[in-house]
């Protein structure tokens, strides 16, 4: 079965538009890596009379990543590389793996490096 990393974005007070733009740019970077795709996450329907834009959906990916062994480890390096660029701002992300959640708001780049290794090593002993 393929392995499939879900990656949420979000900005406290952002308006959609950023969140929308921030996550353009990571579904960018991460294509260039050895994914099978990375694609926005299907939300569900609106309700009627709900808004039609739902600000944690712009900000949803799915990241398919077949195959490879080392998919997961460069799409992380990814990750990394491009929120440690978010100078500014740094968004909140939320990778999730199987039942396995890591989320990062503020924290220090030695603490995201921590915790995404971490993250990776979790699943790279998964069936071996």
């Amino acid at each position: 079965m393929e392995k499939q990393l879900q990656i949420l974005l979000s900005e406290e007070g952002a308006e959609a538009e950023r969140v929308e733009t921030l996550t353009g740019y990571l579904r960018a970077e991460l294509l260039q890596t050895d994914v099978d795709d990375v694609a926005p996450l299907p939300g569900g329907e609106a309700p009627p009379g709900a808004r039609a834009v739902d600000v944690t959906q712009i900000g949803a990916l799915l990241v398919s990543l077949g195959g490879s062994v080392t998919a997961l480890n460069q799409v992380v390096d990814v990750v990394r590389d491009w929120w440690g660029r978010c100078r500014d701002s740094r968004p909140s992300l939320r990778l999730t793996m199987d039942d396995d959640v890591l989320e990062i708001s503020e924290a220090t780049p030695e603490q995201v490096t921590e915790a995404f290794d971490l993250f990776v090593r979790r699943h790279s002993a998964v069936g071996t």
